[in-house]
C-alpha cells in the first residue's frame, strides 16, 4: 500500500449513512434536495434543516412543495449524486465547490458570509526559535495540515507551496522526515492538533486559516506567543452554494432570490444562524469569481501531483 493511501486511511472518517430520503431529485419536480459532504451527518442535518424549512415554502410559486437533505461521505459520492440529479443544491467549502464544479458540472450560485466573514486566507506558522522565517525555509522540514478535504488547512497551503516551487511528500508519521529533501506533510485531523504539534516540536510548521489563528480554543495564547506567521495565501471565499446542471431555470432563479433576501427577513435570520453561522448570501462578483478560478486551478494541481 502506498504512503498516501496509508496516511489517508489513518485520517479519513467512516462512510456515512444517508441522512434523509433517497429520492432522485429529477424524478419529482416538486422536491428540492439539499446536499452536504459530511463526517457528522446528525449534527449537519440539524444545521441544514432550518434553512431548508425556510426556503421550501417560499418556492411554492415555482412548484416546490417538499425539501429533503442528502448527505455524502466524500466528494466522489457527492459527484455521483449531482451527475444523477439526486441533489439540487449543495453547500460546501470553496475547495470542495471547485472539485464538484470540475468533476460534476455543478455551478456556483452564491457566496456565503459566515460569522461576518466573506473571505479568509491560510496562514503558515512555525516556532519563533525554529529558524524558519519564510516558506523556502521549509525544505527538508515537516508541516501539518488538517485533513484531505480542508480548503484552508490542505488545498490552499499545498497549492501555495507547490506554486513556490517546493515539492511535497506525504509522511506516515509526524515524526518522519521527507526522504526527497522537499517538504514533508502529515494530517493532524484538527486545527487544535496542528497548533499543539508545532508548539511541541512534533512538526516544524503548520497551516490553517487566519480565523483559526485568532481562535483561542484552537490557538491558545500560551501557544501563540511562541509561534510566528511565516507566510499567507491570497484570500478566497468562506463558502459557496452550488446547484446541479439541469436544475430548472425558474427553480434556480427563485432559490437565489430567496437566499439573497433571507438576511433581511426576520423569519430567515434564525435559520441562517443555524446554517453554519451564516450571516447572509452574496452574489458572486468578478473578484470572487477570479478567486474561485484561482483556487480551482490550484486544487486541480494538488490533486494531480499529490493524490
Amino acid at each position: 500500500m502506498s504512503k498516501l493511501l496509508l496516511a489517508l486511511t489513518r485520517t479519513l472518517v467512516l462512510a456515512l449513512p444517508l441522512c434523509a430520503g433517497t429520492a432522485k431529485a429529477g424524478d419529482d419536480e416538486s422536491l428540492l434536495v439539499l446536499g452536504r459532504i459530511s463526517d457528522n451527518p446528525k449534527r449537519h442535518y440539524e444545521q441544514l434543516k432550518p434553512l431548508l424549512d425556510y426556503v421550501v415554502p417560499r418556492m411554492a410559486d415555482v412548484g416546490i412543495r417538499e425539501g429533503r437533505i442528502l448527505m455524502a461521505r466524500d466528494a466522489q459520492q457527492m459527484q455521483s449524486y449531482l451527475r444523477r440529479g439526486r441533489v439540487d443544491w449543495v453547500t460546501e467549502t470553496a475547495a470542495m465547490a471547485s472539485i464538484l464544479q470540475e468533476r460534476a458540472g455543478a455551478r456556483p450560485l452564491l457566496a456565503t458570509e459566515r460569522d461576518g466573514v466573506r473571505l479568509y486566507r491560510t496562514v503558515f506558522f512555525a516556532r519563533r526559535d525554529s529558524g524558519i522565517r519564510t516558506l523556502g525555509d521549509l525544505l527538508g522540514r515537516s508541516i501539518a495540515f488538517q485533513s484531505p478535504s480542508s480548503t484552508s488547512a490542505y488545498f490552499a497551503p499545498a497549492m501555495a507551496l507547490l506554486q513556490a516551487g517546493l515539492p511535497l511528500e506525504i509522511m506516515l508519521s509526524p515524526r518522519d522526515r521527507p526522504e526527497s529533501g522537499g517538504v514533508g506533510y502529515v494530517f493532524a485531523r484538527s486545527e487544535s492538533n496542528i497548533a499543539a504539534w508545532v508548539h511541541k516540536r512534533v512538526v516544524d510548521a503548520g497551516a490553517f486559516s487566519n480565523l483559526d489563528w485568532e481562535d483561542l480554543e484552537r490557538m491558545p495564547d500560551r501557544f501563540r506567543e511562541d509561534l510566528t506567521i511565516i507566510g499567507e495565501t491570497e484570500p478566497y471565499p468562506r463558502a459557496v452554494e452550488l446547484v446541479r446542471t439541469g436544475l430548472p431555470v425558474a427553480v434556480e432563479a427563485r432559490l437565489r432570490e430567496v437566499l439573497l433576501a433571507a438576511a433581511d427577513d426576520p423569519a430567515g435570520q434564525e435559520a441562517l444562524r443555524s446554517f453554519f453561522q451564516t450571516n447572509r448570501f452574496i452574489e458572486i462578483d468578478g473578484d470572487t469569481a477570479q478567486a474561485l478560478e484561482r483556487l480551482r486551478a490550484g486544487v486541480r494541481r494538488v490533486r494531480a501531483e499529490l493524490e
